[in-house]
């Protein structure tokens, strides 16, 4: 049987003609506590009338009755409390794990976003030395421009005095 919550009914019932328990609002009955309700009470093993033994027989019916109600209320109740505890074991685990999740996934992005900066900042880094380098670039070239220009200055002046010399010395041991 699978309950719910517990719930306290009131279980009426009553013998039909041929002395079988009938029970009224639907409420089901274990096959043992039939087969011990159709069994005779006395201890002579033989069936009694329903004069005043009746009563009695009716009385312990009633607390068998009772008695197996309570039994299974008490065991739907039990079961009832372990689905309740493991629906509640199961809701911590998944809000532990989606916790976890979470935080894994708030350190993932964090260390992503830290990347992207990184990142940002070495480009950053890179244009600026790349920038610096155009420049010492421009700076060598115009150096090199003046010291060829210096170059070919001095290489006029020493051929012309060259050729001065090479013509005094000439004109001297003509």
């Amino acid at each position: 049987m699978g309950g719910g919550g517990s719930s306290t009914r009131r279980v009426t019932f009553e013998a039909d003609e041929n002395e079988n328990i009938t029970v009224v609002k639907g409420v089901r009955l274990s096959d043992s506590l039939i087969d011990r309700m159709k069994e005779p009470s006395s201890p002579s093993g033989r069936p009694q009338n329903r004069s005043a033994t009746g009563a009695v027989n009716d009385e312990e019916l009633k607390k068998r009755i009772a008695e197996e109600l309570a039994l299974e209320r008490a065991r739907r109740d039990a079961e009832a409390q372990k689905r309740r505890l493991f629906g509640k074991l199961l809701e911590r685990e998944r809000i532990s794990s989606n916790e976890h999740l979470t935080r894994a996934i708030l350190r993932e992005r964090a260390a992503t976003e830290e990347e992207r900066q990184k990142a940002q900042r070495f480009a950053r880094q890179l244009e600026e030395k790349d920038r610096e380098l155009k420049k010492h670039d421009a700076y060598y070239k115009e150096q090199l421009a003046r010291l060829e220009e210096r170059s070919a200055q001095f290489y006029k002046v020493t051929t012309e005095q060259y050729q001065k010399a090479a013509d005094e010395v000439s004109s001297r041991f003509k």
